[in-house]
């Protein structure tokens, strides 16, 4: 049987590809489970420094595998229970390790594909590729974190546009929303996707994740309280080697080298 996830290593980039290309890689239990493991080995491997998630074949992720919900032996509702479990596994690993995760948006990215991009630092769309909330469109409700990183990337308006009708974003669409980082020529999505994780990996990771850590907790952190974290993490990065190399190129006008 194919593996249902592909972790592909080029250098200090790992590439994380969803491979049921026949389901336009929508997710059964054991891929997303997959998937949450491979995550959560490369947020701890010191050699990597960059991850890549894309889908094989014309899609992203199609989100969810309903039909595998439906038969789910103890039925949809449980189905979805013990799926959204691991999902959120994948969507929190992505969120806390310090290093850059960037979609690959090659197709259709619907329902919990939607919700997995969002959830990446940044995102890559082709021309051609749609993105689709999906799930209201089938009497469900958003996760993945898709109801807390959408309203905070486009508002709470046009969060609730989306949705309440479901409407398919062309890259275009999504580019003057702010949903996408940037919009890339169809076929090479990847190839651009690899080429930025490379460009991140030569700045400082250690910059990086106090930076993405600070972003991400601002939404739930009172400011008092965030201030002082800021304060903590100013000083730590201070300190750091990397914090020490940049302020000494800075001094002595050149271009710091990272990560040594």
């Amino acid at each position: 049987m194919a593996e249902t996830i592909r972790v592909r290593l080029d250098g200090q980039i790992a590439t994380v590809l969803l491979n049921r290309p026949e389901a336009f890689n929508a997710f059964d239990l054991e891929m997303i489970e997959r998937l949450a493991n491979h995550l959560m080995a490369l947020a701890v491997d010191d050699t990597v420094r960059g991850i890549v998630i894309s889908g094989e074949g014309k899609g992203f992720c199609a989100g969810g595998d309903l039909k595998w919900a439906v038969g789910y032996p103890q039925g949809p509702a449980a189905a979805f229970h013990v799926l959204a479990a691991r999902l959120h596994q994948a969507v929190l690993e992505i969120r806390r390790m310090a290093k850059p995760v960037i979609a690959a948006v090659n197709g259709i990215a619907a329902g919990a594909g939607f919700s997995l991009a969002l959830a990446c630092d940044f995102r890559l769309m082709t021309r051609s590729a749609v993105l689709r909330q999906a799930y209201t469109s089938n009497g469900l409700c958003i996760d993945g974190g898709g109801t807390f990183i959408l309203p905070r990337l486009v508002g709470l308006a046009r969060a609730l546009e989306i949705v309440a009708f479901d409407p398919p974003i062309s890259s275009e669409q999504a580019l003057t929303w702010g949903l996408v980082t940037r919009v890339i020529e169809d076929g090479r999505a990847l190839e651009e996707a690899v080429k930025m994780a490379g460009e991140l990996a030569s700045r400082s990771l250690n910059s990086f994740g106090w930076s993405k850590q600070l972003l991400t907790d601002s939404f739930n952190t009172a400011f008092e309280t965030h201030l002082e974290r800021e304060r903590t993490g100013l000083s730590g990065c201070a300190a750091h080697p990397d914090g020490q190399e940049g302020l000494a190129a800075f001094v002595e006008k050149r271009k710091p080298v990272f990560n040594r």
